[in-house]
């Protein structure tokens, strides 16, 4: 049986309160999987919700901190969150549009390990962020992203 999002709280330490709730339920959502404080807030605006900005970084924070949410730090310098399903993954990031990809690839992670231990190093922790410009001729994304323009 899945768990509430109350349990999943309590089971951080964390009290079950109206804009934690609210905002675990955004990011359960799925609608964006990579969100900002800024993007959570607007969802809560256009829900109507009187959650303030300082609440939202506050609780993207603690849920952080908690190890509900990863947080990455994209080109932007924005803080960009997303629910922790513990499974690695890295990222594309189109420069174009700012939409990320996630991906997996066991080369790479097998590489990335076998040139930290040639260097002397053990790998704890990792990110890889990989910046690229859309190839895809109909990509919808790079058409809708304000004040760029579809190359001619």
């Amino acid at each position: 049986m899945p768990m509430s999002n109350i349990d999943e709280l309590k089971n951080t330490g964390l009290k079950a309160t109206l804009p934690r709730l609210k905002i675990l339920e955004i990011f359960q959502g799925g609608k964006q999987r990579h969100m900002t404080a800024e993007d959570v807030f607007r969802v809560l605006l256009e829900e109507r919700s009187d959650i303030g900005l300082a609440t939202v970084y506050r609780v993207l924070m603690q849920f952080e901190q908690a190890g509900l949410l990863n947080r990455s730090n994209f080109e932007s310098g924005k803080a960009v969150y997303e629910i922790n399903e513990g499974q690695h993954h890295d990222h594309l990031v189109c420069l174009d549009c700012g939409k990320v990809e996630e991906f997996y690839d066991a080369e790479i992670e097998r590489r990335q390990n076998a040139v930290a231990e040639l260097k002397g190093f053990a790998i704890a922790d990792h990110s890889l962020s990989i910046y690229a410009h859309c190839t895809k001729t109909d990509c919808p994304n790079r058409l809708a992203a304000p004040g760029r323009h579809h190359p001619a």
